[in-house]
Protein backbone atom coordinates (compact mmCIF):
# COMPACT_ATOMS: atom_id res chain seq x y z
CA UNK A 1 0.00 0.00 0.00
CA UNK A 2 2.88 2.12 0.39
CA UNK A 3 5.23 3.79 -2.34
CA UNK A 4 8.86 4.39 -1.20
CA UNK A 5 9.41 7.96 -2.34
CA UNK A 6 12.61 10.64 -2.66
CA UNK A 7 13.20 12.22 0.93
CA UNK A 8 13.99 15.74 1.20
CA UNK A 9 16.35 17.20 3.42
CA UNK A 10 15.11 19.53 5.29
CA UNK A 11 12.16 17.84 7.16
CA UNK A 12 10.65 17.92 10.59
CA UNK A 13 12.01 14.62 12.52
CA UNK A 14 8.42 13.90 14.66
CA UNK A 15 8.61 9.88 14.33
CA UNK A 16 10.34 8.07 17.09
CA UNK A 17 13.18 5.46 16.33
CA UNK A 18 11.27 2.90 17.61
CA UNK A 19 9.24 2.28 15.35
CA UNK A 20 12.16 2.02 12.71
CA UNK A 21 13.78 -0.98 14.98
CA UNK A 22 10.48 -2.56 15.12
CA UNK A 23 11.13 -2.63 11.34
CA UNK A 24 14.30 -3.79 11.72
CA UNK A 25 13.43 -6.83 13.97
CA UNK A 26 10.98 -8.28 11.24
CA UNK A 27 13.52 -7.97 8.86
CA UNK A 28 15.66 -10.12 11.62
CA UNK A 29 13.19 -12.61 11.39
CA UNK A 30 13.33 -13.43 8.34
CA UNK A 31 17.54 -13.22 8.25
CA UNK A 32 17.15 -9.95 5.69
CA UNK A 33 20.07 -7.78 6.26
CA UNK A 34 18.74 -4.56 6.65
CA UNK A 35 21.40 -2.28 5.26
CA UNK A 36 20.46 -1.30 2.36
CA UNK A 37 17.20 -0.33 3.39
CA UNK A 38 18.36 1.95 5.47
CA UNK A 39 20.70 3.74 2.93
CA UNK A 40 17.90 4.20 0.64
CA UNK A 41 15.66 5.54 3.10
CA UNK A 42 18.52 7.37 3.96
CA UNK A 43 18.53 6.89 7.48
CA UNK A 44 21.80 6.42 9.22
CA UNK A 45 22.52 3.22 11.22
CA UNK A 46 23.90 5.16 14.64
CA UNK A 47 21.15 6.66 15.34
CA UNK A 48 19.22 3.15 15.90
CA UNK A 49 21.48 3.37 18.94
CA UNK A 50 19.79 6.31 20.48
CA UNK A 51 16.21 5.13 22.29
CA UNK A 52 15.31 9.65 21.76
CA UNK A 53 15.82 10.03 18.51
CA UNK A 54 13.62 11.18 15.92
CA UNK A 55 13.01 10.55 11.64
CA UNK A 56 10.89 12.53 9.51
CA UNK A 57 7.69 11.27 8.06
CA UNK A 58 8.75 10.64 5.17
CA UNK A 59 11.27 8.98 5.74
CA UNK A 60 8.92 6.86 7.46
CA UNK A 61 7.12 6.15 4.79
CA UNK A 62 10.51 5.61 2.61
CA UNK A 63 11.33 2.73 5.36
CA UNK A 64 7.78 1.40 5.87
CA UNK A 65 7.04 1.62 2.16
CA UNK A 66 10.64 -0.36 0.56
CA UNK A 67 10.24 -2.93 3.77
CA UNK A 68 6.70 -3.76 2.81
CA UNK A 69 7.84 -4.67 -0.53
CA UNK A 70 10.54 -6.58 0.57
CA UNK A 71 9.07 -8.73 2.76
CA UNK A 72 5.66 -8.62 1.14
CA UNK A 73 4.23 -7.66 4.22
CA UNK A 74 2.07 -4.89 4.12
CA UNK A 75 1.79 -6.03 8.56
CA UNK A 76 5.70 -5.98 8.69
CA UNK A 77 6.01 -8.95 10.41
CA UNK A 78 2.99 -7.86 13.14
CA UNK A 79 0.80 -10.74 12.53
CA UNK A 80 0.89 -14.87 12.17
CA UNK A 81 0.86 -14.37 8.76
CA UNK A 82 1.91 -12.22 6.26
CA UNK A 83 -0.37 -9.43 4.45
CA UNK A 84 0.76 -9.41 0.93
CA UNK A 85 1.17 -6.59 -1.21
CA UNK A 86 -2.07 -4.88 -1.81
CA UNK A 87 -3.94 -6.33 1.37
CA UNK A 88 -5.21 -2.49 2.53
CA UNK A 89 -6.01 -1.19 -0.61
CA UNK A 90 -8.17 -4.39 -0.61
CA UNK A 91 -10.15 -3.53 2.21
CA UNK A 92 -10.65 0.52 1.40
CA UNK A 93 -11.84 -1.05 -2.09
CA UNK A 94 -14.36 -3.07 -0.40
CA UNK A 95 -15.70 -0.14 1.75
CA UNK A 96 -15.90 2.55 -1.17
CA UNK A 97 -19.48 1.63 -1.96
CA UNK A 98 -21.01 1.95 1.29
CA UNK A 99 -23.54 4.98 1.80
CA UNK A 100 -21.85 6.70 4.74
CA UNK A 101 -18.27 6.65 6.69
CA UNK A 102 -19.97 4.33 9.55
CA UNK A 103 -21.32 1.39 7.30
CA UNK A 104 -17.69 2.24 5.52
CA UNK A 105 -15.96 1.49 8.52
CA UNK A 106 -17.80 -1.41 9.87
CA UNK A 107 -17.07 -3.20 6.49
CA UNK A 108 -13.34 -2.42 6.62
CA UNK A 109 -12.70 -3.71 10.55
CA UNK A 110 -14.91 -6.47 9.06
CA UNK A 111 -13.14 -7.53 6.57
CA UNK A 112 -9.50 -7.28 8.69
CA UNK A 113 -11.17 -10.44 10.33
CA UNK A 114 -9.85 -12.29 6.99
CA UNK A 115 -6.81 -11.06 6.79
CA UNK A 116 -5.42 -12.30 10.88
CA UNK A 117 -6.88 -13.56 13.69
CA UNK A 118 -4.07 -12.20 15.64
CA UNK A 119 -6.12 -8.90 16.41
CA UNK A 120 -9.63 -7.92 16.14
CA UNK A 121 -11.49 -4.43 15.13
CA UNK A 122 -14.58 -3.29 16.31
CA UNK A 123 -16.38 -0.21 16.09
CA UNK A 124 -19.13 0.71 18.21
CA UNK A 125 -21.12 4.04 19.50
CA UNK A 126 -22.28 4.74 22.51
CA UNK A 127 -23.09 8.56 24.53
CA UNK A 128 -22.21 10.55 21.43
CA UNK A 129 -18.93 8.87 20.72
CA UNK A 130 -17.35 6.63 18.59
CA UNK A 131 -15.22 3.68 19.79
CA UNK A 132 -12.93 1.98 17.46
CA UNK A 133 -10.84 -0.66 19.27
CA UNK A 134 -8.55 -3.57 18.99
CA UNK A 135 -8.54 -6.69 20.68
CA UNK A 136 -5.07 -8.45 21.00
CA UNK A 137 -5.52 -11.82 19.85
CA UNK A 138 -2.34 -12.96 19.84
CA UNK A 139 1.34 -12.23 21.61
CA UNK A 140 2.39 -9.21 19.24
CA UNK A 141 6.02 -9.21 21.24
CA UNK A 142 8.09 -6.79 21.07
CA UNK A 143 6.39 -5.37 17.40
CA UNK A 144 3.20 -4.95 20.17
CA UNK A 145 3.45 -1.01 19.71
CA UNK A 146 4.25 -0.56 16.36
CA UNK A 147 1.63 -2.67 15.69
CA UNK A 148 -1.06 -1.12 17.42
CA UNK A 149 0.08 2.32 16.99
CA UNK A 150 0.32 1.70 13.20
CA UNK A 151 -2.84 -0.06 12.65
CA UNK A 152 -4.86 2.48 14.45
CA UNK A 153 -3.39 5.24 12.52
CA UNK A 154 -4.12 3.34 9.21
CA UNK A 155 -8.04 2.87 10.25
CA UNK A 156 -8.18 6.47 11.27
CA UNK A 157 -6.41 7.51 7.88
CA UNK A 158 -8.94 5.86 6.15
CA UNK A 159 -11.46 7.19 7.57
CA UNK A 160 -10.36 10.48 7.03
CA UNK A 161 -9.97 9.91 3.52
CA UNK A 162 -13.50 8.01 2.82
CA UNK A 163 -15.01 11.09 4.10
CA UNK A 164 -12.30 13.20 2.95
CA UNK A 165 -12.64 15.11 6.56
CA UNK A 166 -10.23 15.85 9.31
CA UNK A 167 -11.80 13.26 12.10
CA UNK A 168 -10.43 14.93 15.28
CA UNK A 169 -9.75 12.46 18.42
CA UNK A 170 -11.07 12.93 21.75
CA UNK A 171 -8.90 10.30 23.28
CA UNK A 172 -6.18 7.28 22.63
CA UNK A 173 -6.27 4.92 25.00
CA UNK A 174 -3.37 2.27 24.76
CA UNK A 175 -2.72 -0.76 27.00
CA UNK A 176 0.72 -0.97 27.50
CA UNK A 177 2.87 1.41 29.64
CA UNK A 178 4.37 4.67 28.36
CA UNK A 179 7.29 4.35 26.76
CA UNK A 180 10.27 6.24 26.98
CA UNK A 181 9.40 8.16 23.56
CA UNK A 182 5.85 9.08 25.05
CA UNK A 183 6.09 12.42 24.21
CA UNK A 184 6.03 11.61 20.55
CA UNK A 185 2.16 10.72 20.98
CA UNK A 186 1.44 14.53 20.98
CA UNK A 187 2.39 14.36 17.75
CA UNK A 188 0.73 10.43 16.68
CA UNK A 189 -2.10 10.94 17.69
CA UNK A 190 -4.65 13.82 18.51
CA UNK A 191 -5.79 14.92 22.25
CA UNK A 192 -4.98 13.00 25.23
CA UNK A 193 -3.23 9.28 24.93
CA UNK A 194 -3.82 7.82 27.96
CA UNK A 195 -1.49 4.47 28.34
CA UNK A 196 -1.64 1.22 31.06
CA UNK A 197 -5.74 1.95 29.48
CA UNK A 198 -7.90 -1.04 29.63
CA UNK A 199 -8.38 -1.28 25.67
CA UNK A 200 -6.41 -0.50 22.65
CA UNK A 201 -8.94 2.52 20.82
CA UNK A 202 -9.66 6.02 19.52
CA UNK A 203 -12.92 8.28 20.07
CA UNK A 204 -13.91 10.57 18.09
CA UNK A 205 -17.56 12.39 17.77
CA UNK A 206 -20.27 9.63 16.92
CA UNK A 207 -21.48 12.24 14.23
CA UNK A 208 -18.62 11.91 11.64
CA UNK A 209 -19.93 8.21 10.97
CA UNK A 210 -22.95 10.39 9.36
CA UNK A 211 -20.56 11.70 6.74
CA UNK A 212 -21.41 10.39 3.14
CA UNK A 213 -18.21 8.45 1.68
CA UNK A 214 -16.86 11.16 -0.88
CA UNK A 215 -14.06 8.40 -2.71
CA UNK A 216 -14.52 6.06 -6.05
CA UNK A 217 -12.41 4.08 -7.86
CA UNK A 218 -10.47 6.79 -9.36
CA UNK A 219 -9.79 8.44 -6.47
CA UNK A 220 -8.37 4.99 -4.79
CA UNK A 221 -6.12 4.42 -7.77
CA UNK A 222 -4.45 8.11 -7.44
CA UNK A 223 -4.21 7.42 -3.58
CA UNK A 224 -2.53 3.97 -3.49
CA UNK A 225 0.34 5.68 -6.15
CA UNK A 226 1.43 6.94 -2.56
CA UNK A 227 -0.47 6.34 0.52
CA UNK A 228 1.47 7.61 4.02
CA UNK A 229 -0.25 4.01 5.85
CA UNK A 230 1.04 6.02 8.95
CA UNK A 231 -0.41 9.45 8.38
CA UNK A 232 -4.13 10.39 9.69
CA UNK A 233 -4.03 14.08 9.46
CA UNK A 234 -3.57 15.39 6.02
CA UNK A 235 -6.98 17.09 6.24
CA UNK A 236 -7.42 20.90 6.54
CA UNK A 237 -11.07 20.52 6.29
CA UNK A 238 -13.44 18.99 9.30
CA UNK A 239 -16.96 18.37 7.46
CA UNK A 240 -18.50 17.78 10.57
CA UNK A 241 -20.30 21.18 10.86
CA UNK A 242 -21.25 21.02 7.03
CA UNK A 243 -23.69 17.62 7.84
CA UNK A 244 -24.39 20.09 11.12
CA UNK A 245 -25.94 22.89 8.88
CA UNK A 246 -27.46 20.34 6.53
CA UNK A 247 -29.29 18.50 9.65
CA UNK A 248 -30.67 21.82 11.05
CA UNK A 249 -31.92 23.05 7.98
CA UNK A 250 -33.59 20.10 6.70
CA UNK A 251 -35.07 19.48 10.27
CA UNK A 252 -35.46 22.69 12.00
CA UNK A 253 -36.80 24.87 9.58
CA UNK A 254 -37.66 27.49 12.43
CA UNK A 255 -33.92 27.97 13.34
CA UNK A 256 -32.83 28.26 9.34
CA UNK A 257 -34.42 31.85 9.12
CA UNK A 258 -31.10 33.70 8.62
CA UNK A 259 -27.43 32.61 9.39
CA UNK A 260 -27.82 34.12 13.25
CA UNK A 261 -30.55 32.43 14.03
CA UNK A 262 -28.82 29.35 12.65
CA UNK A 263 -25.65 30.25 14.41
CA UNK A 264 -27.66 30.67 18.03
CA UNK A 265 -29.26 27.54 16.92
CA UNK A 266 -25.66 25.25 16.76
CA UNK A 267 -24.04 27.35 19.60
CA UNK A 268 -21.84 29.49 17.24
CA UNK A 269 -21.68 33.11 16.29
CA UNK A 270 -22.54 33.56 12.78
CA UNK A 271 -18.66 35.11 12.23
CA UNK A 272 -17.93 31.58 13.28
CA UNK A 273 -20.68 29.84 10.87
CA UNK A 274 -19.59 31.64 8.36
CA UNK A 275 -15.64 31.28 8.69
CA UNK A 276 -15.72 27.39 9.89
CA UNK A 277 -18.15 26.59 6.81
CA UNK A 278 -15.51 28.25 4.56
CA UNK A 279 -12.77 26.27 5.83
CA UNK A 280 -14.82 23.32 5.00
CA UNK A 281 -14.80 24.53 0.99
CA UNK A 282 -18.75 24.89 2.14
CA UNK A 283 -20.45 28.33 2.20
CA UNK A 284 -24.19 28.48 4.03
CA UNK A 285 -26.01 29.47 0.52
CA UNK A 286 -24.59 26.07 -0.89
CA UNK A 287 -26.14 24.02 1.88
CA UNK A 288 -29.31 25.70 1.83
CA UNK A 289 -29.92 25.10 -1.74
CA UNK A 290 -28.79 21.71 -1.47
CA UNK A 291 -31.22 20.98 0.78
CA UNK A 292 -33.82 22.66 -0.69
CA UNK A 293 -33.20 20.89 -3.57
CA UNK A 294 -33.00 17.35 -1.98
CA UNK A 295 -36.67 18.49 -0.15
CA UNK A 296 -38.30 19.36 -3.97
CA UNK A 297 -37.28 16.50 -5.39
CA UNK A 298 -37.90 14.28 -2.88
CA UNK A 299 -41.48 15.53 -2.66
CA UNK A 300 -41.70 15.95 -6.48
CA UNK A 301 -40.63 12.11 -6.85
CA UNK A 302 -43.14 10.77 -3.73
CA UNK A 303 -45.82 12.83 -3.18
CA UNK A 304 -48.60 14.33 -5.62
CA UNK A 305 -48.84 17.71 -3.65
CA UNK A 306 -49.64 20.97 -6.10
CA UNK A 307 -45.92 22.39 -6.99
CA UNK A 308 -47.21 25.54 -4.97
CA UNK A 309 -47.37 23.10 -1.79
CA UNK A 310 -43.82 21.84 -2.60
CA UNK A 311 -42.31 25.39 -2.88
CA UNK A 312 -42.90 26.71 0.70
CA UNK A 313 -41.58 23.12 1.98
CA UNK A 314 -38.57 23.94 -0.01
CA UNK A 315 -38.58 27.04 1.53
CA UNK A 316 -39.79 29.62 -1.11
CA UNK A 317 -41.97 32.51 -0.75
CA UNK A 318 -43.65 31.88 -4.03
CA UNK A 319 -43.97 28.91 -6.94
CA UNK A 320 -42.28 30.89 -9.96
CA UNK A 321 -39.09 31.69 -7.84
CA UNK A 322 -39.01 27.95 -7.04
CA UNK A 323 -39.60 27.13 -10.50
CA UNK A 324 -36.70 29.04 -11.74
CA UNK A 325 -34.17 27.70 -9.04
CA UNK A 326 -35.04 24.29 -9.58
CA UNK A 327 -34.92 24.61 -13.22
CA UNK A 328 -31.09 25.90 -12.49
CA UNK A 329 -30.34 23.09 -10.22
CA UNK A 330 -31.60 20.43 -12.61
CA UNK A 331 -32.51 21.65 -15.91
CA UNK A 332 -35.81 20.82 -15.84
CA UNK A 333 -38.74 22.76 -14.65
CA UNK A 334 -40.67 20.87 -11.30
CA UNK A 335 -43.61 19.71 -14.20
CA UNK A 336 -41.10 18.22 -16.36
CA UNK A 337 -38.95 16.74 -13.61
CA UNK A 338 -42.48 15.32 -12.22
CA UNK A 339 -43.51 13.73 -15.24
CA UNK A 340 -40.40 12.33 -16.97
CA UNK A 341 -39.68 10.64 -13.12
CA UNK A 342 -43.29 9.59 -13.58
CA UNK A 343 -42.73 7.88 -16.99
CA UNK A 344 -39.57 6.08 -16.05
CA UNK A 345 -40.83 4.21 -13.13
Amino acid sequence: MLLASPVPALAKAQTPVAFVNAILEAYQRRAIDPLSLLEKSQIEPDILKNAGARITALQMEAVSGLAMRELDDEALGWFNRRLPWGSYGMLVRASLSAPTLGVAMQRWCRHHGLLTDSIGITLTQSDGLASLQIEERSDLGALREFCLVSVLRNALGVACWLSDSRISLRTTRLRFAAPAHHASYQVLFEGETVFGAETNGVQFDARYLDLPIRRDEAALQTMLQRALLLTVRPYRRDRLLVEKVKHALAHHPEHSRNADDLATHLHLSARTLHRQLKDEGASLQQLKDAVRRDVAVAQLQRSKRPIKQIAALAGFQNEKSFSRAFKTWTGQTPEAFRSRDASSQ
